[in-house]
Parts: structure tokens; C-alpha cells; sequence
């Protein structure tokens, strides 16, 4: 039976605060793009993992953070800039909506202020804060963390992740995004079917496939004048083979990718798309945390899908 797997890296504007020169459509677009998001997988009725910065959750902070080992300057954003967008802090509306969606989500962690977890300057001290912060957040909101998904996908830690009780993160993706990707998948015929493997940590690693939004600007514009939108007609070929041959597609997105309608109709021409699939074929969604319990079940448990990773 194949399956697909949609995550989402809600975040606002922690994606962003360490930047000297945010990009302010998505800046703006954040919260539009969740209640979207919300909106579309309600409608078609997909479960979807949701990656929430942990900070959202709060409803006020003086910025300060005191306790945090995060580097000189982390928060400045949010102390300067922001200490007056509060709507680019703090979403606890936003995450009620998606925990009180008729679609059972998956409610899942993208660390506590979006620090990237690869860089030299994250050590131990500062990987194991940001996840005890943000088990200690969900716990208030009687959720608990199975999944992890990096920020800007930069691994790193997954020991920590291990000790903490992750089950589940999103690898890096074998293919390549925008236009290199459309190529591969369209001329070279390469498939965009992962296969999870559990790590060395005893962490289920289950990679993406593709980024929705990794062909944007005046290529997309083109491409659309000319075709269609290549990220529906690649995600539908992505459905379409795991359909046919059983296998994982596994698509991501931010909620802040949503700046514009024509970014609406994308994904509703996808969800429209897995829609039919399943009704059609025994095709299924599942979230991280569904696909971590179908690889180490007794049942689901493939020897063959153990890997070590450097």
C-alpha cells in the first residue's frame, strides 16, 4: 500500500529572526498561510505533520530568554525589530486551530527558536535546551513530541534527539529542489519515492521528496505561461508512483509559502490530486509519527531498512 506524507515547518517569523534582511512577503504571510493550510487539509481531509516552533505556543516573553544558552544576538530580532510584532512571535491562536482541526495532525517539534542544529556554533548544551524547552511547552498544551523536523533542515544531534524521546525526523531529500529537480523527475525519469531507514540513534529517518515551493519567481511565472504550475504537475507524478508501486512520497512546505492565491491553488490542485488517488487505489497519508510505528512494529520492522549514518 502506498503512502504520502505532507510536513510543514510552521514557524513565522522565528524562520527568519536571524536574518539581517528578512523577506518580508513571507514575513507578512505567515499566519495567512497557516489558516490556509489548515483550511485545504481540513477540506480533503489529510493528516499532515506540523513542525511548530516552540515559541509560538508562548503567549508573552520579555525577549530575554536568560536561561537559554543560545548565542550573543539570538533573540535581538525579537527584542529590536519585532518587540512590537507580537504576531511574528507568539501564534498559541494559530496552534489551536491546527490541534482543534476535525483531521487528526500530527503535532510535532521544530525546535524552540528555530536554532539550526548543524552549525559548529549549536553545541550540546544549546541542542538539549531547545528540546527541553520545547517538550516542556507541548507538555502545557498536554502534547507530547514524537517527530522532529530541523530548521532549514540542517541535521545534526540526532543523539540528542534520541535521548529526548524523538522517534521520528525528516532526512534530507535525494533529489534536488526547483528547476534541477523538474528536470530530473520529468528527462531523467528519477523517481521521487524515499525509503525511511532507522539510524544508528534508533531514530526514523524518513526523507523528503520534494519542497513545493522550490520553483518560484519568474521561472514559475514562465513555466506556468507556457505549461503549468511544475511543482503540481511533479507533485501529482510523485502521488501517482506511489500509488503504483506501494512506495513513500513525501512532500514539505512551510504555511509562510502561501503569500498569494496562485500559491492557494497549488496546493489545492495537489490535495485535489491525492484525493482522487485515494479514493481510486489503496493509497494512504500518513504523518512521521505513523510511518516511525509502521517501520519498527514487530509487523513493519525490515531489517533491510537499518542504516548507519556518519
Amino acid at each position: 500500500m502506498g503512502s504520502v506524507v505532507i510536513s510543514l515547518d510552521a514557524e513565522l517569523g522565528w524562520g527568519f529572526h536571524d536574518l539581517a534582511e528578512p523577506p518580508s512577503d513571507r514575513v507578512d504571510a505567515g499566519r495567512r498561510g497557516w489558516s490556509v493550510m489548515v483550511e485545504l487539509l481540513a477540506e480533503f481531509d489529510v493528516p499532515a505533520t506540523w513542525a511548530v516552533v516552540g515559541h509560538l505556543m508562548l503567549d508573552s516573553c520579555d525577549g530575554s530568554h536568560a536561561d537559554h544558552p543560545a548565542p550573543d544576538g539570538w533573540f535581538e530580532h525579537e527584542r529590536a525589530d519585532w518587540a512590537n510584532r507580537e504576531e511574528l512571535r507568539f501564534g498559541p491562536d494559530l496552534v489551536d486551530d491546527m490541534l482543534e482541526s476535525d483531521v487528526d495532525h500530527e503535532f510535532a517539534s521544530h525546535s524552540f527558536s528555530h536554532v539550526l542544529f548543524g552549525r559548529p556554533e549549536t553545541d550540546r548544551d544549546l541542542a538539549v535546551a531547545e528540546l527541553e524547552r520545547s517538550r516542556e511547552i507541548a507538555a502545557d498544551w498536554n502534547q507530547s513530541i514524537d517527530s522532529f523536523i530541523y530548521p532549514r533542515n540542517d541535521i545534526g544531534h540526532r543523539d540528542v534527539l534520541a535521548e529526548q524521546g524523538v522517534t521520528a525526523y525528516r532526512g534530507k531529500s535525494p533529489t534536488r529542489d526547483g528547476v534541477r529537480g523538474v528536470f530530473d523527475s520529468t528527462i531523467r525519469d528519477q523517481s521521487m519515492l524515499v525509503e525511511p531507514v532507522v539510524d544508528e540513534h534508533g531514530l526514523v529517518n524518513v526523507p523528503a521528496s520534494m519542497f513545493l515551493f522550490g520553483f518560484e519567481g519568474p521561472a514559475r511565472t514562465v513555466a506556468e505561461s507556457i505549461w503549468e504550475d511544475p511543482m503540481v504537475a511533479l507533485a501529482r507524478r510523485g502521488i501517482d508512483e506511489a500509488a503504483r508501486t506501494d512506495g513513500l512520497f513525501h512532500m514539505w512546505l512551510h504555511p509562510n509559502n502561501l503569500t498569494r492565491e496562485r500559491d492557494d491553488k497549488r496546493m489545492r490542485a495537489i490535495l485535489s490530486h491525492l484525493e482522487r488517488q485515494r479514493s481510486a487505489t489503496d493509497l494512504t497519508v500518513e504523518t512521521l509519527a505513523d510511518v516511525a510505528d509502521r517501520i519498527v512494529s514487530p509487523s513493519g520492522f525490515d531489517e533491510q531498512a537499518t542504516a548507519s549514518w556518519n
